[in-house]
């Protein structure tokens, strides 16, 4: 008796940071969380700190070219999105979550050493001069300065990768999602984790940037590399009170394994409806009786379980192939749940697509919108402003706006709508792509009048700053933030509650894959401009001495038409999307 108290009084497929069973009560919960918001402070303080300012770093101390320059800033934070499905792929299959967030900081750690040595030291830089006079006298940064270069950023990256594939999990993993109180709480999590990323991204391009601007490179990159170390003994101060989900195995096999179980059913005779139908009447080893149970709770839209028994759902039928009564090869039997789960996996892939165009539209925030800034007055008063420091404004917002949202706005929607969400993910993703067209429409009508102003003063050949103030860019960073706000923490937590558990890591590492994917199309899509625009007689619409030669605001109504598109390709696949589980009111 005494022992199966002690096994009811654990979490069930949980552990502690010794590989012990998770206990309820001790294990878990609010407290648990908030090491995992303040760490994520010092993180993303660490990451953003240098990767808003790098692209004025490559140009001015590395003497790149501005489309260069703006391209292995998109590569680069591209590189550090797309790793950390590598990050989630590794805490599902092999290691826990804790474990992969100490790793990647130590690798986060060294990268930035790296960088700090050869910012602080001018023999392991190209020789000074000013682009901006004497673009022809500046030799670009080559050889083993180019090395020490990249493999320092890319160190980088794959830290922080490892980092936003595990952390954001690790988070929602202290949550009991059996009860509504937990999933609200978990809800709740991700728009702080959201709120505490733009604490981090604050004073990055705020306190850091100016230290960069005014003190040097060697204190902006110390200031990350401090920043990333202390984040571990406060990571590992909330060891005791952390549960960690179990390593199941790579969830990349089950996937392979039902859709090669397909394959393989092609060449069977026997069609799919028949398989099932001998599954009715004699079912495999792995399912168990209860098919008439199950077409019950299927026709009642009840609350459906994470594990499904009986007869595979009618959606993606192709899939249901896999599940054959006796198969080519008994390592190709697949249960109804493990198709059920692959079914999961390829329907949320639509919606992952459909926010890559807006992560596209918030790369030209790190790169031609810096850019920009540079090119305007950013004195406010007395104080000049650094251009890198404009992400300030979607930040404040992002602040202000996120406890907002979760404590008035969540409620009132949950009694209006009498349901546990209040507002669906897939509508605050909608909203966040809405708002990107805006966005791209608001940046290029600025940009005529940035260009305008730089007519009529005659300083479109100089590269004096235009009498005209920075703050007309905040506009487009004022939309593409409150963009960020609401698609992200969306794709968050929409991808985490919808991917089944063996795979949640990997799943909620889709909203960092689709940034990575936003920052690389970014990048083909101003060489493509470049190269389509560069066939005529004209000068390519991104290319020029100065940025006042570049037909930018041409390139944000492109990216605003693309936008409308891709939104419209959003509506299609959301309306057709049904929720895994339906949650309780």
């Amino acid at each position: 008796m005494e022992a199966e108290n002690q096994k009811s009084n654990v979490w069930e497929g949980y552990v502690d940071w010794k590989n012990r069973p998770a206990v309820i009560g001790r294990h878990g919960g609010m407290l648990a969380a908030s090491f995992v918001l303040v760490v994520e402070i010092m993180e993303n303080l660490a990451y953003l700190a240098n990767a808003t300012n790098l692209v004025l770093y490559l140009a001015t101390y590395m003497h790149l070219s501005p489309s260069k320059s703006a391209n292995d800033v998109t590569n680069f934070m591209g590189t550090s999105f797309l790793l950390a499905l590598l990050g989630g792929f590794l805490s599902d299959a092999f290691f826990t979550t804790y474990q992969i967030y100490l790793i990647s900081a130590v690798i986060e750690f060294l990268g930035l050493i790296i960088l700090t040595i050869q910012a602080h030291s001018s023999s392991l830089k190209p020789p000074e001069c000013n682009p901006l006079i004497n673009p022809l006298d500046c030799q670009e940064v080559t050889g083993g300065k180019a090395a020490m270069l990249f493999i320092g950023l890319y160190l980088v990256a794959l830290g922080v990768g490892g980092i936003k594939g595990c952390l954001p999990s690790h988070g929602a993993e202290q949550f009991d999602e059996s009860t509504p109180q937990g999933r609200k709480q978990r809800s709740t999590f991700f728009n702080y984790f959201v709120f505490c990323l733009s604490v981090g991204g604050l004073i990055a391009v705020t306190f850091v940037v100016w230290i960069e601007d005014n003190k040097g490179w060697e204190w902006g990159f110390g200031i990350g590399t401090i920043s990333i170390f202390l984040s571990i003994p406060v990571f590992v101060a909330g060891s005791s009170f952390y549960r960690t989900k179990i390593p199941t195995g790579s969830p990349l096999t089950t996937i392979f394994k039902v859709l090669a179980a397909v394959l393989v059913s092609l060449f069977v005779t026997r069609s799919p409806r028949n398989a099932i139908a001998s599954m009715a009447t004699n079912p495999p080893s792995p399912l168990t009786d209860n098919i008439k149970e199950t077409e019950e709770e299927n026709k009642t839209n009840t609350k459906e379980s994470e594990k499904t028994d009986g007869i595979p759902t009618e959606s993606l039928k192709f899939l249901n192939r896999a599940v054959v009564a006796n198969p080519v090869h008994e390592s190709l039997s697949c249960t109804v749940e493990q198709v059920e789960d692959v079914k999961t996996v390829l329907k949320i892939l639509p919606i992952f697509a459909c926010t890559i165009m807006l992560n596209c539209c918030l790369a030209q925030l790190s790169t031609f919108s810096v850019q920009q800034a540079a090119s305007m007055d950013t004195k406010l008063g007395s104080l000049k402003v650094p251009p890198a420091s404009l992400p300030v404004f979607p930040i404040l917002f992002i602040l202000i706006i996120a406890p907002i949202y979760d404590h008035f706005i969540i409620p009132f929607a949950r009694k209006l709508t009498k349901s546990e969400m209040g507002i669906t993910h897939l509508q605050r993703i909608g909203i966040g792509l809405f708002l990107s067209i805006v966005a791209m429409a608001v940046a290029a009508l600025v940009e005529i009048k940035r260009k305008r102003v730089a007519s009529d003063s005659g300083l479109i050949d100089s590269p004096s700053p235009l009498p005209i103030s920075f703050l007309w860019i905040a506009f487009q960073y004022l939309f593409l933030g409150s963009a960020d706000l609401f698609t992200l923490a969306g794709l968050l937590e929409f991808f985490f509650s919808e991917a089944p558990t063996t795979m949640r890591s990997l799943a909620t590492s889709l909203s960092w894959a689709s940034l990575a994917m936003g920052y690389y199309m970014s990048s083909v899509i101003v060489s493509i401009v470049n190269d389509v625009t560069g066939n005529s007689k004209n000068r390519p619409w991104l290319s020029g001495r100065n940025l006042n030669h570049y037909h930018l605001e041409r390139f944000y109504w492109l990216m605003c038409v693309l936008s409308g598109l891709n939104f419209l390709h959003y509506l299609f696949w959301a309306n057709r999307y049904r929720y895994r589980t339906r949650r309780a009111n």
